[in-house]
C-alpha cells in the first residue's frame, strides 16, 4: 500500500523534473517558412512538394524526412526544425528539382525557392546552327620509338 502511495508522488515528481530541462538538455527546434515561385516570372507555385531531410555532421542525410505541400500563393512552413543542416528537395510537375542544403540557425528562417522549366535535350542528330563545326582532321599520335634504337 505505502509503495503504491510512494510511486504516486514519485513518478509524477520525476516526470515533472524531466520536464522542466533539469536532467535532459532541451534541443533548439526553429520555424522554417518555404516559398515557391516560377523563376521566369515569379508567380507562387501551388501543391509543389517539399521534402526536408535533416544532415549528420559527417554531411550524410538521415533516414526518413518530412515531406509539405505548398498552398495557392506557394507558402508551406513547419514549426519545430532542429537546428543544424537541412537537405531541402522541391518537386513539382512540370519543373526541374531543386535540390540543396541550408543551415538552419535562428529561430525563424524564411526559405525562397526558384524552380526552372526544364531544359530541352540536345540531339546529336538535329541541326545546330548556332555550334561551331570543327571540320579538321584528327591529330595523329606521334610515332612509337623504337626500343632498339639509340
Amino acid at each position: 500500500m505505502k509503495s503504491v502511495r510512494l510511486m504516486r508522488i514519485f513518478v509524477p515528481a520525476v516526470a515533472l523534473f524531466l520536464s522542466l530541462g533539469l536532467g535532459v538538455a532541451q534541443e533548439e527546434l526553429a520555424s522554417v517558412q518555404f516559398l515557391v515561385l516560377k523563376d521566369d516570372n515569379g508567380k507562387p507555385v501551388r501543391n509543389a512538394a517539399v521534402v526536408m531531410h535533416p544532415v549528420r555532421k559527417d554531411g550524410k542525410q538521415e533516414r526518413g524526412g518530412l515531406e509539405l505541400k505548398t498552398d495557392s500563393e506557394g507558402k508551406s512552413s513547419y514549426d519545430g526544425v532542429p537546428y543544424g543542416k537541412l537537405r531541402i528537395q522541391v518537386l513539382a510537375p512540370g519543373f526541374q528539382t531543386y535540390g540543396g542544403d541550408i543551415n538552419v540557425d535562428r529561430p525563424t528562417m524564411e526559405v525562397t525557392v526558384r524552380l526552372k522549366r526544364p531544359q530541352r535535350q540536345y540531339s546529336i542528330y538535329e541541326e545546330h546552327p548556332n555550334e561551331k563545326k570543327d571540320d579538321s582532321k584528327p591529330q595523329e599520335p606521334p610515332p612509337a620509338k623504337d626500343p632498339n634504337q639509340k
